[in-house]
């Protein structure tokens, strides 16, 4: 098995090449956003200006910005960090009904600690575990996708609901880097049609994020889309030092692990179902920016992620929401395995909008990663 000579990735990331010297294209990838994106003195100016901007969009509005929380380590750090520059953010919380107690814990500290208001929209259970059942039986990896694309979702509608034009985003390439396509892909039209084939309830409260929902809010709306952390020389291990000390904020033990079906879907579905492991996105991107050794990161994916005392409640806990028995779970875990491009997506229509994105990722309303995988064909 191949590996790049720098970061961790090796031939089992998708699309993934190497140069001369053996070092990969996500990290070439990582370099041209770590030069477009600098942090110190010129990161600061930038950070400066951009907190004005913010301040002036919510003069006379009760908030100066929304940004999206889940108890983790980055969105809570980014709402401390929003109030000491002196703005009003409104904290939003997509709540899928499997949030576990810490990450629950750590949203009610630091919203209260900060004083600050929390808007939540919470979904179904019973349509939400449909929806899950439903990505099972489809076969494909994308089962998160839903997740990802309510969050979004409820950032607009808070946004909307308040007059708020910045949507803060927790992301930040040089922690977290940035998810292959083929790893994971979501949109719209996609959760919908996987549902609408596969799923036993109406799709009622789910907030799903059409197209057209999703370019009025970006143009019309003028809703801009930005990420602070791409300027802040942001040290996790120094930030949950930091969230520790100062809030009483709990680590829930790994990344993306503070909800249980997140958990699950990193520990045990993704390694098992689709020999993906999902912890090379946040050590790569922690060797390539410095903060962690590529043998440290190495040696720590040679441990099997599902090869951790809780993923079997985790796998049981799963069972018993969907309503899986052990035959019917095997059979899920093996079904054929199938992609995005098995449904119906707007992916096609991101790659014909792809001039307009590109106008609306330099306005800043739409964000950059978005341009650069979905409005892009897949690679042959």
């Amino acid at each position: 098995m191949r590996t790049c000579s720098r970061c961790t990735y090796d031939e089992t990331l998708p699309w993934i090449t190497f140069d001369a010297g053996g070092v990969c294209n996500y990290c070439r990838t990582h370099d041209a956003l770590d030069a477009q994106h600098p942090t110190g003195t010129e990161g600061g100016r930038r950070l400066v200006a951009l907190v004005a901007e913010i301040k002036r969009a919510g003069r006379d509005k009760p908030y100066d910005c929304v940004l999206g929380v889940s108890g983790g380590c980055d969105s809570s750090y980014l709402l401390y960090w929003l109030k000491e520059m002196g703005l009003r953010p409104l904290a939003a919380h997509f709540d899928n009904t499997w949030n576990s107690a810490v990450a629950s814990m750590n949203i009610r500290r630091m919203t209260e600690a900060l004083n600050v208001d929390l808007y939540t929209y919470v979904v179904n259970n019973r349509e939400y575990d449909d929806i899950y059942r439903a990505f099972f039986a489809a076969g494909v990896a994308d089962i998160e996708a839903p997740t990802d694309i309510a969050l979004a979702t409820t950032q607009y509608l808070a946004a909307q609901k308040y007059g708020i034009k910045y949507i803060i985003e927790g992301h930040s390439f040089r922690t977290e880097g940035i998810s292959p396509l083929g790893w994971l892909y979501m949109d719209g039209r996609y959760i919908k049609s996987v549902h609408a084939r596969f799923g036993t309830r109406p799709m009622e409260t789910f907030p799903n994020l059409t197209l057209m929902r999703q370019l009025r809010w970006m143009i019309l709306g003028h809703l801009r889309r930005v990420r602070p952390l791409y300027n802040i020389d942001y040290q996790k291990d120094q930030a949950m030092a930091l969230l520790q000390r100062e809030f009483g904020w709990q680590w829930y033990g790994g990344h993306h692990l503070e909800n249980r079906f997140t958990a699950f879907y990193h520990r045990y579905f993704m390694p098992l179902r689709f020999g993906i492991d999902t912890r090379h996105l946040g050590y790569a991107a922690l060797v390539r920016s410095g903060q962690m050794s590529r043998d440290d990161a190495l040696e720590l994916l040679q441990v099997p992620p599902h090869e951790n005392q809780n993923v079997h409640e985790l796998v049981d806990l799963v069972k018993k929401r969907l309503g899986f028995d052990d035959e019917t779970f095997a059979r899920m875990m093996n079904l054929p395995k199938k992609t995005y491009r098995d449904y119906p997506t707007y992916k096609k229509t991101f790659e014909r909008l792809r001039p307009l994105f590109w106008l609306m990722y330099k306005m800043e309303m739409a964000p950059q990663s978005f341009y650069m995988k979905y409005t892009r064909p897949d690679p042959a």
